[in-house]
């Protein structure tokens, strides 16, 4: 395997990988020796590139998948190089920074033959499987509303971007951190962590954790491409009485309504509510009052006509409500499990890698992958769009309704009809050097 992203996340993805005994991790890279140390020290037979666009021109005649394991902003170029060189890859969650790359990367696929698995690892897990269980059985009736919540972010976000000029340290080469992003000021506390929270390199609380826990939603009712999607979310105050609009970060917090169209495994369409920055649904009146709701800061609340289920991140400890209901309620296994827990589902995509493409199934290959992360960026672009309304509104921040803005979605053609304004944000025009034709 080449590594792409080597610290941090990349680190851990390396130790899952490595652990088997038909992965050797040949090639390391990654724009920060620092982060990067850990890695190199355990691997030291591993040659080491900065530049991952050298480490594939150079190398990829000697070696056999990619991982990928970098800041969002970088996933898709990355990711779609290998795949345009036969390369299966194993990208981290969000498989991507913008709609439309999410998209390409669904096609790639399928064009490069290729396979392909995102780094949500949850859905290999018992949990979900238990969930679809429950579900097909028909234990909780027809699913019609789905909430999930996270208490995310856990990083600044709702700020203004630092003006101050600060030294960039010398192990970082900033020019390859940016890559596709603008050609922006470095501030202190970007990285490694709080990149998350700026619209430039990351995706804020939902892509952050979107991917683990609408996952289940998805897997248990067969969700693909959403129809629209809407979005309120909340203010920073600066001064007395004013709100303030910063368009370079991500809100403190936001609540998402996205409407997904009847599946074969719906009676009608289904309404998947997201809220992250310590909102959370109206408890279950089914749920006692000392009870775990998720697993607490997280989880995923699935509402039917005959009863209601949740879960907590990544759809582990799953539960039928009332909880003493999971225990009675016993139905047969229906759906295979991944041996492993958590690094099953990187065993799952070194096998399959090993098979070829279409042999093995995969728990979240990117024609999985590619319509969730999708509904995750179009969720975003409702929460830039209504900051873009709330910019517009002149005078005192309370002057200005808090109403929901709804956008509607041409699947087709990719293109929010109704609000011009956001679909800018579905593709982003790269940074010379590092785009390329998808």
């Amino acid at each position: 395997m080449a590594c792409i992203g080597v610290g941090g996340k990349g680190e851990d993805d390396i130790k899952h990988f490595s652990s088997g005994s038909n992965v050797n991790i040949a090639f390391l890279c990654d724009v920060d020796d620092r982060r990067a140390a850990n890695s190199v020290k355990k691997f030291p037979d591993a040659k080491y590139y900065k530049d991952w666009r050298e480490l594939l021109d150079k190398e990829h005649k000697n070696f056999d998948a990619v991982s990928v394991s970098t800041p969002d902003h970088t996933h898709a170029v990355a990711a779609y190089s290998a795949m345009s060189l036969g390369k299966p890859v194993y990208v981290q969650k969000p498989l991507t920074h913008d709609v439309y790359e999410a998209r390409m990367l669904t096609k790639a696929a399928k064009r490069f033959q290729v396979v392909s698995q995102m780094g949500n690892q949850g859905a290999s897990g018992d949990g979900v499987r238990q969930l679809q269980e429950w579900y097909d059985a028909g234990i909780i009736g027809d699913v019609h509303t789905v909430y999930c919540w996270t208490n995310r972010p856990v990083w600044p976000q709702g700020i203004p971007r630092p003006t101050d000029s600060v030294p960039i340290p010398n192990e970082l080469d900033w020019n390859l951190w940016l890559g596709t992003a603008p050609d922006r000021n470095y501030f202190d506390n970007l990285v490694p962590f709080n990149w998350r929270g700026w619209w430039d390199y990351g995706t804020g609380a939902l892509g952050d954790m979107g991917c683990h826990i609408v996952q289940p939603a998805f897997g248990v009712l067969d969700l693909k491409y959403i129809t629209s999607v809407q979005a309120s979310v909340g203010s920073v105050y600066v001064g007395e009485f004013k709100r303030g609009y910063f368009p370079d970060s991500c809100p403190p917090s936001s609540h998402v309504i996205m409407k997904f169209p009847k599946t074969a495994k719906t009676q009608g369409p289904v309404e998947v509510h997201w809220m992250d920055g310590g909102i959370q649904p109206e408890r279950p009146e089914e749920l006692g009052p000392n009870e775990t709701f998720g697993d607490g800061g997280n989880g995923t609340y699935f509402i039917g006509t005959k009863g209601k289920m949740m879960c907590g991140t990544y759809g582990a400890n799953p539960q039928l409500l009332p909880i003493s209901r999971t225990k009675e309620v016993t139905i047969p296994q229906t759906y295979n499990r991944v041996p492993g827990a958590e690094s099953g589902h990187y065993t799952q995509f070194v096998e399959a890698a090993i098979a070829g493409y279409g042999k093995i199934p995969l728990s979240s290959d990117f024609e999985l992958a590619g319509p969730l992360t999708e509904a995750l960026l179009m969720s975003n672009l409702a929460i830039r769009g209504f900051d873009i309304r709330k910019s517009k509104v002149s005078g005192p921040g309370f002057d200005y309704p808090a109403r929901y803005v709804e956008l509607l979605w041409d699947n087709d053609n990719m293109k929010v009809t109704n609000v011009d304004d956001v679909n800018q944000f579905i593709k982003r025009d790269y940074r010379e050097g590092f785009g390329i034709t998808m």
